[in-house]
């Protein structure tokens, strides 16, 4: 016993020894005990919590403060320890402590973030950004307070100290700082959610919106693939968010049918009488009918009547667009509550096009081409019921076939010339 005042070194490591052991067991014992009762209680009182915290990440960096705290304010008690090594070892476990307490506040904020996000208002409103940004300033508060007491110093002279690492920060971190600006402002106007179809051509991006960050807007695209986008960067260039069209539940449908100019000309009598049984066209011919009468009657001279200058007359094309016109605004599928066009559009080398301009009230991408794909089914096997041609251009096929014709023709020109000849 003796031995011990002589060597004091070895009463201070025994003392650390003796100290880091019952720092040891108190983490041990609030593990195994207080933070399994605490667990257990919070299952029954605050469910929604605990599943939000599954992994226990709050409780675990909680707990990782203990040991440091015992050091901290028991490394006094240690016999023989040398002032400037008692003075270190304090100023590192507070320094400790400071980066402890701001992960297990940021954790803090990761689990509210979670139970926010499982919140019907939280769909329009992420906040992800906002959190982030609470832990940035946290976790440089921490730094500052961990070099504050390593240095022994009062925090307050190294926050004196960054006005003039301001600049540098500012070029360091520009591109955060303008994601961080435009992220707030992403956010507050509503301009992106999670979960909206956006396209951004400039980026290649062509999907849904799976993740709003502090600093990078994540988007899957359809072909699975992901494309991250500096948020600063939706400021400065324009995007298409198609959460307006699921809103109002309709999706556009603007697709052109090309006819063959060619192929457009007046309604025969006979022509006419059969249209009238289209139970689509009935009232359309009837009233149609009755303004060409009163039109031509006021307008054209008997003795002119029998020229189609002088008169108007029906068309197949007019009678086709005014058949499409009823059979979309009829279709069970389409949204009659906006608007429904059926044009005529500029002719051109391609034909004149006849154009459905409607909204389907299935705003499902599988069921909207299914209604527009049924659509135009009926319309271009309709077609020919008009004496209408669709415009195609001609295919390998078709020209191949000319060439067998014209050839075909030329044998026989020349068979018929021999004939001649010889006769």
């Amino acid at each position: 016993m003796d031995f011990l005042p002589a060597q004091p070194w070895i009463s201070a490591v025994i003392g650390m020894a003796a100290l880091l052991a019952f720092a040891w067991l108190v983490h041990h014992l609030m593990h195994r005990y207080v933070a399994a009762a605490a667990t257990h209680l919070l299952g029954r009182v605050a469910p929604r919590w605990q599943e939000a915290d599954d992994k226990g990440q709050l409780s675990a960096r909680m707990l990782a403060l203990v040991p440091f705290i015992v050091v901290h304010y028991g490394v006094v008690a240690v016999p023989a320890l040398h002032p400037a090594l008692l003075g270190f070892i304090q100023r590192l476990t507070l320094a400790l402590i400071a980066i402890l307490v701001a992960r297990a506040i940021g954790t803090l904020l990761d689990v509210a973030h979670a139970l926010y996000l499982r919140h019907p208002a939280s769909g329009g409103k992420p906040i992800k950004g906002y959190v982030q940004v609470a832990k940035l300033v946290l976790y440089i508060i921490a730094t500052v307070l961990a070099v504050a007491a390593l240095a022994n110093q009062s925090p307050l002279f190294f926050l004196s100290g960054l006005g003039a690492m301001t600049a540098v920060i500012m070029l360091i971190f520009k591109d955060t700082l303008l994601s961080l600006v435009a992220g707030v402002q992403l956010i507050n106007n509503d301009l992106v959610r999670v979960g909206d179809w956006i396209e951004m051509p400039q980026f290649d991006a062509d999907g849904d919106v799976i993740d709003i960050s502090l600093n990078v807007v994540r988007v899957q695209n359809w072909d699975r693939t992901i494309t991250a986008i500096p948020a600063h960067r939706f400021l400065e260039y324009s995007f298409r968010n198609w959460r307006g069209m699921f809103e109002s539940g309709g999706w556009r449908i603007s697709r052109t049918l090309q006819l063959d100019m060619s192929s457009v000309r007046f309604l025969t009598a006979e022509e006419i009488a059969r249209y009238r049984r289209f139970l689509l066209l009935k009232d359309y011919i009837e009233a149609k009918e009755r303004e060409l009468a009163e039109w031509n009657a006021a307008n054209c001279p008997p003795e002119g009547a029998d020229i189609r200058a002088n008169v108007r007359m029906l068309t197949n094309i007019g009678t086709f667009r005014a058949y499409v016109a009823q059979y979309v605004s009829r279709h069970p599928h389409i949204h009659k509550d906006q608007l429904i066009l059926i044009r005529q559009m500029e002719p051109g080398p391609q034909g004149v096009g006849i154009q459905v301009y409607a909204f389907t009230n299935d705003t499902r991408w599988v069921n909207y081409e299914a209604i527009q794909s049924d659509i135009f089914d009926h319309m271009m096997a309709m077609v020919p019921e008009f004496d209408l041609r669709i415009y195609q251009a001609p295919a390998g096929h078709d020209v191949a076939a000319i060439g067998a014709s014209l050839q075909s023709a030329g044998v026989a020109a020349e068979l018929v010339n021999r004939r001649a000849i010889s006769g």
